[in-house]
């Protein structure tokens, strides 16, 4: 067996191109592993994780390819078919009469166009925003690894122009019933949802699906607009956007914790709104005078359902209707508390939404004795110093820019995902191995059956390990929320019905 590496310097490929070569490199006789990833120091060592790290890989930087071939026999031609497989499936892209080299020659042969999608690599991205905003088009800024100092300065073009610029890294937008990003078959209904959080959007939109309710909008503002630098720029003009949509009755407003001023601000800023808000920040403390028509949560699963409440005028007791429903999943499963080896002691949690990453964690900091440390974590004491490496109760968030820089995001991919399975199930001390499956339009075509017969192949190995798991989708995505869930129990997985609901069984199946 030996291993074979080749650089191409300053080379930038399409993740999904670089994903598509990879699988079929995979494929050829006598390949055991194969990788195509830039040569970032994060990526670097992935690949030394992987084995597929030599002296010519640690050459490489940030802007070259590397690709690494591990192969029986001894064969140089192998980088050779590697490349002509890159070459091939990049020309293999799907092309159009209408498609055009440059943005400005997009605009001008499509004049009846207002917004655009930018998913562009980083270094690029910015000036292609900035063209975007100068025509008068409303900007989906997908592509992530922006400067702070770049989405300050389009944020500010953005509101001069009266125009929305989501992003940078917005994963997820519905505008005008059309999804941008990573979106959900939701259907078409009167409540709005501004998030600097997309897959929290994407949660809260299917849950509101599954409870017979609509969206009218869904802005996605990217997770630092609510930062204190960028002063939630997108966040207020996404608000007022809403706040004049007739369509609109109810708005709800998703974020991790922001700046303490920001939450005054908020606050201030919708108390004399004339329709109902639902606040979510997860895990935060509410602001200190919270009356009508503000409604404050913490969790996504809670926002959705006080939504339902307020939007439909029902009188419910959520905690009790929580507690209702978490009880009888913990009836259930009760045989299972105590299974675990006296070593087995901690959940590892690996996610492809951030936002659900966090959730997880904001409960477990309540439900769990011991800390829960993250690349994402809750405060900066329970940041992991490797993340390929996990600690104790660990949350991962594989849509990190550390992961995603030079390959697809974990919704596309599962390659990531299914190698830290694998390592996790390794470790003695892993009990229960939680994991969130995101599907909807963008997302890989059936994740369900990729991550669930690998789960199979880890179980045979580690009969031990409980897994569980919940289906962030709706029945009429692609994929089918009842299939994917299927699909998953058939490989022995505990699927639930809320993120939020998996990370209290798997926390109450842990303790003592």
């Amino acid at each position: 067996m030996t291993l074979y590496t080749r650089v191409l310097r300053n080379q930038y490929h399409d993740s999904v191109v670089l994903m598509l070569a990879a699988k079929e490199l995979k494929g050829q006789a006598g390949v055991i592993d194969a990788a195509y990833m830039m040569g970032t120091e994060v990526n670097k060592d992935l690949l030394q994780n992987a084995g597929l790290m030599d002296t010519i890989g640690q050459s490489a930087h940030a802007n070259d390819l590397i690709i690494a071939v591990k192969k029986d026999g001894d064969s140089q031609a192998i980088l050779d078919l590697a490349e002509s497989l890159l070459s091939a499936h990049r020309s293999g892209e799907k092309t159009s009469s209408q498609e055009s080299d440059t943005l400005r020659r997009v605009i001008q042969a499509n004049p009846n166009a207002n917004i655009v999608l930018i998913s562009v690599a980083g270094a690029y991205a910015a000036r292609e925003a900035r063209e975007a905003l100068a025509s008068g088009l409303h900007v989906f800024l997908f592509s992530d690894n922006v400067s702070l100092d770049d989405e300050i300065a389009l944020k500010k073009l953005a509101v001069q122009r009266g125009l929305l610029l989501m992003g940078p890294g917005a994963g997820t937008a519905i505008i005008n019933g059309v999804g941008l990003g990573f979106a959900n078959q939701v259907p078409k209904g009167s409540i709005g949802i501004v998030s600097a959080a997309g897959t929290g959007l994407q949660e809260v939109s299917t849950l509101l699906a599954k409870q017979g309710l609509g969206v009218s909008q869904a802005i996605g503002t990217g997770g630092r607009d609510l930062s204190k630098d960028v002063g939630g720029l997108m966040f207020f003009a996404a608000i007022d956007a809403l706040q004049a949509d007739p369509e609109t009755e109810t708005i709800v407003l998703i974020s991790k914790p922001p700046d303490k001023q920001l939450v005054e601000i908020i606050t201030a800023k919708v108390k004399d709104s004339q329709k109902p808000i639902i606040l979510c920040l997860l895990g935060a403390e509410g602001p200190k005078d919270v009356s009508k028509p503000l409604h404050f949560t913490r969790t996504l699963e809670e926002c959705a359902l006080v939504a339902r409440q307020v939007s439909t005028d029902s009188i419910r007791d959520i905690p009790g209707l929580i507690a209702e429903e978490d009880q009888k999943l913990f009836e259930k499963y009760q045989g299972l508390k105590g299974s675990f080896s006296p070593d087995q002691k901690f959940i590892r949690g690996l996610y492809s939404g951030g936002t659900l990453c966090y959730e997880a964690q904001v409960i477990w900091r309540d439900a769990l004795s011991d800390p829960v440390y993250s690349n994402a974590p809750l405060t900066k004491a329970l940041s992991l110093q490797d993340s390929s490496t996990c600690k104790k109760h660990c949350a991962l968030d594989l849509g990190e820019e550390e992961f995603t820089v030079g390959r697809p995001h974990p919704m596309i991919d599962n390659e990531l995902r299914i190698q830290r399975m694998v390592k996790e199930a390794d470790d003695p001390q892993t009990a229960i191995i939680l994991f969130d499956m995101v599907i909807g339009y963008g997302a890989h075509p059936d994740p369900a059956e990729e991550i669930g017969n690998a789960i199979k192949k880890i179980k045979h190995d580690h009969p031990g390990i409980l897994w569980i798991s919940s289906v962030t989708g709706t029945e009429g995505d692609p994929q089918s929320l009842s299939k994917t869930r299927a699909k998953l129990e058939a490989a022995g997985v505990i699927v639930c019905g809320s993120n939020a609901q998996a990370a209290r069984l798997a926390a109450h199946l842990l303790k003592n």
